[in-house]
């Protein structure tokens, strides 16, 4: 599992989470990530919001519920062994 570090607007120090699965919606990209890789860990998704040609990625988290929902279903069916919970 690939792990990945950003480092969140106004702090100085980055945030490590692995990458569970990743997927591209709409012209969007997204990324199921985790804390750590045991299992009934957290997972988090993550919406691209970089332009196309930027240098570094801008990430945030995923906080609307209508999208929340259509991209978890999508991230299910792509990991047919993970159960994702809202």
């Amino acid at each position: 599992m690939n792990k990945i570090f950003f480092c969140p607007d106004g702090e100085t120090e980055a945030v490590g989470f692995f990458v569970l699965e990743e997927t591209r919606i709409g012209g969007v990209s997204y990324l199921l990530v985790t804390e750590s890789e045991e299992d009934e860990a957290e997972a988090y998704i993550l919406k691209d919001l970089s332009a196309d040609g930027e240098a570094e990625a801008k990430y945030e988290f995923v906080e609307d519920e209508q999208e929340l929902e259509a991209v978890s279903r999508i991230f299910t069916e792509l990991l047919e062994d993970v159960e994702i919970e809202l």
